[in-house]
Order: structure tokens, then C-alpha cells, then sequence
């Protein structure tokens, strides 16, 4: 998702930096599950809820990180633009392996970067739950494979 502002400050450490991003796309995350919500079927209506608490729950824990480590979060943009436009039950679930993607990347890239054993394990537990997301949303939309080799990467298997 792109942001419209603000943007992350730098942070310290490369640790802090990655984190940083994470937390800001956890934030365009949360506003696109909005989109979401506004455009699923009534059936998936408990899979946009469990992400949306699920999103909310990784943007407190990565808030409570960095400001135990006194680097300032970045704040919610006001808003985000999307990808692409969403108006169907197709484009919400399109939209929402999107979000799902990105995060993993966000994820993927916490885990490679991070020198400190508590933020890689941290990123992989948050890479692993976005793999889960994206997998259900494939199921939800008859996408297969349902799974993908090496969430968060370019690599195929």
C-alpha cells in the first residue's frame, strides 16, 4: 500500500528501521481491511474480522517494541491509496491477498534484518500468520494453490 504521509522517521538501528516499516504497513493494512469489509460476501465476514484483529493486535505489540526502545512510531497516514480500484467480492479478496503479501514481505524482511533473536522471532510468528491470512483468503476465493512456497519472497518453488 502506498501512504499519502506521514512517513516513518529513520530509526537507529537497522532492527528499529525494518520494524518501523513493518508497523507502517500494519497500518495500511488496517485501513484496507475497511475496503475489505465494505465490499465481502456476509460469508467471509469472520475471516475480515479475524485479520482486522489480527493487524490491530501486531500494530500494538510493534508500538509497545519501539517505544520500549524510545524510537517514536510512525502514526497512521490519514489515508492510503490502493492498488487497484475495489468494488466487488472478487476485488475485496484480491485486495486483501494484497495486504497479506505486502506484510509478509514487511515480515520477511524483520526476520532478515534483524540482529536481536527476540525481533526475529517476532517477524517469524508475524510472517507465519500472514502466510495463514493469505492461504484462507485463497480458499475464500477457490484460489489454488492455496499456500505459496516462500511467503514474503519472489522466490518459486
Amino acid at each position: 500500500m502506498t501512504t499519502t504521509e506521514p512517513t516513518p522517521q529513520p530509526a537507529s538501528s537497522a532492527d528499529d528501521t525494518a520494524l518501523a516499516n513493518a508497523l507502517a504497513n500494519e497500518h495500511a493494512a488496517i485501513y484496507s481491511y475497511g475496503l475489505v469489509s465494505a465490499h465481502s460476501v456476509p460469508d467471509n465476514n469472520w475471516l475480515v474480522t479475524e485479520c482486522l484483529v489480527e493487524h490491530r493486535q501486531c500494530r500494538e505489540e510493534c508500538i509497545a517494541t519501539l517505544r520500549g526502545r524510545s524510537v517514536t512510531a510512525p502514526v497512521a497516514a490519514a489515508g492510503y491509496k490502493v492498488p487497484f480500484p475495489v468494488s466487488t467480492p472478487a476485488d475485496a479478496i484480491k485486495l486483501a491477498l494484497q495486504v497479506e503479501t505486502d506484510t509478509a514481505a514487511c515480515w520477511r524482511a524483520v526476520a532478515e534484518q534483524a540482529d536481536s533473536a527476540d525481533d526475529r522471532r517476532f517477524a517469524v510468528r508475524m510472517l507465519t500468520e500472514s502466510a495463514i491470512r493469505a492461504a484462507r483468503w485463497r480458499v475464500a476465493g477457490d484460489i489454488t494453490p492455496a499456500s505459496v512456497a516462500f511467503p514474503g519472497g519472489t522466490e518459486k518453488a
